[in-house]
């Protein structure tokens, strides 16, 4: 997905728009994991759920622009998230990668998740799960997501017949907001 793109359209359209696409990371030795894009959560500066919501901050800076970064965040005091940002610089807006289905270096994963079995359904079914599984921390924060080690390759988008549109998950201000986008079906989602 083009950065132009991500700029122009509203977060709720780009957490749609991302679905189907592809997020890659290549790992020092040269190994390389890839997911497909399942489920999203946008967050705008309006919306009370979102970082931005009281202004900028130093943790938040790279939420506000430019669209095509990565915003990595350490959250619970164990676990990374990692969101795409959107909107036209100068907007607090993003759009959190809560699930991917994994197509490519799903040993590697399950290693970094230190899972006993092969469990492809709950490999990436979560914000933390899939940052964990594709080892991406706050040395991303900021990231280009157009240059590797870690990045956006377009995917095969998804018909709007095939995307279900609900409230947010563990959020308490904006819970009523159906910013929350996945593909219906899906096995890899976080939650159904």
């Amino acid at each position: 997905m083009h950065r132009k793109h991500l700029c122009e359209l509203k977060v709720d359209e780009a957490a749609r728009a991302l679905l189907g696409q592809q997020l890659v990371r290549i790992l020092t030795d040269g190994s390389r994991l890839k997911g497909k894009i399942v489920e999203t959560e946008a967050y705008h500066e309006t919306d009370p759920a979102a970082h931005t919501y009281n202004g900028k901050t130093d943790r938040n800076a790279v939420m506000i622009g430019p669209a095509g970064y990565a915003y990595v965040y350490f959250v619970y005091g164990m676990h990374y998230c990692l969101n795409v940002v959107t909107g036209p610089e100068g907007t607090g807006e993003a759009v959190l990668i809560r699930a991917l289905e994994p197509k490519e270096g799903m040993d590697v994963m399950q290693q970094n998740r230190s899972l006993q079995a092969k469990t492809p359904g709950n490999m990436c079914s979560g914000p933390a799960k899939l940052t964990q599984a594709l080892a991406i921390d706050r040395q991303f924060n900021g990231h280009d997501l157009r240059s590797s080690p870690l990045y956006l390759k377009e995917g095969k988008p998804v018909a709007d017949t095939h995307i279900t549109r609900s409230t947010r998950v563990g959020v308490r201000s904006g819970a009523s907001t159906p910013w929350r986008f996945y593909i219906k079906g899906n096995a890899f989602i976080s939650k159904p």
